[in-house]
């Protein structure tokens, strides 16, 4: 599969050209009726880096081979709003076509063209395949992973819902999973001039060592710009890990 040939499905229009005759040459009126067809889509989540671990961003495309056209977005890389982020890719550029398929929740990807994967490559496919439904398995070159195989490439608060730059309504609902001292850590919601809107605390379902999963609804809010979520340090108060994921108030 060479990469973009999964191509978004396009709008298909439909002209129907009638003509009326009056019975004589002066003249014909043509009527001209256009119909489209909605096209289907799908929201994905794919994996880029920053600083070294994995960081999900959205991608809307035609619900056609999503688990495929999955691959085909990774490896067009960031976009440059992501990238004024800090987010980068691992995956090695001679990477330029994957295939891919799924039975029975494992999901086999034969790359085309690139040498080792590093870790962090790797985790990139792994977490990218692994968010579409019923995958947990990923094998890739013959060796199978999970997503427990890259604790060290994800962060310690991983933030799923919502995603960068996301439209996003009051109260705001939030989820992901995470691995923090004593499964706890902190959110902030900030406006466009910094200012802290909402925050609070949050307990993962487990901690210290074992990455549980979280979700919570903040309070009400007006305005909006982005989401903060960082520990806070047992040993003197300061914040650790601190992640900041811009958003938009929806109208």
């Amino acid at each position: 599969m060479i990469r973009g040939s999964f191509a978004l499905a396009a709008v298909v229009a439909a002209l129907v050209l009638v003509g009326c005759g009056n019975g004589d040459d002066e003249g014909v009126t043509t009527d001209t009726e256009t119909t489209t067809t909605p096209v289907e889509t799908t929201r994905l989540r794919v994996y880029f880096l920053r600083d070294g671990q994995v960081w999900p961003v959205a991608r809307v495309v035609g619900d056609i081979l999503f688990d495929e056209i999955a691959i085909d977005e990774l490896l067009d890389g960031p976009n440059e709003d992501e990238g004024d982020l800090g987010l980068e890719t691992a995956l090695p550029e001679n990477l330029e076509s994957a295939d891919v398929s799924v039975e029975g929740g494992v999901a086999t990807v034969e790359l085309d063209g690139a040498a080792d994967l590093s870790r962090e490559a790797l985790a990139q496919i792994v977490y990218s395949e692994t968010a579409l439904p019923g995958v947990e398995v990923v094998s890739v070159d013959g060796e199978s992973y999970t997503r427990a195989d890259f604790e060290e490439q994800t962060p310690s608060v991983l933030v799923e819902s919502p995603l960068p730059f996301e439209e996003v309504a009051s109260p705001l609902r939030a989820e992901g999973t995470a691995n923090t001292f004593e499964a706890t850590f902190q959110y902030e919601l900030v406006d466009a001039d910094g200012n802290v809107v909402d925050e609070n605390f949050v307990t993962a379902t487990s901690g210290t060592g074992t990455r549980g999963t979280f979700e919570f609804t903040t309070g009400a809010f007006e305005e909006v710009a982005a989401l903060r979520v960082f520990e806070i340090s047992a040993e003197n108060g300061s914040r650790m890990n601190e992640v900041e994921i811009p958003l938009t108030l929806a109208p």
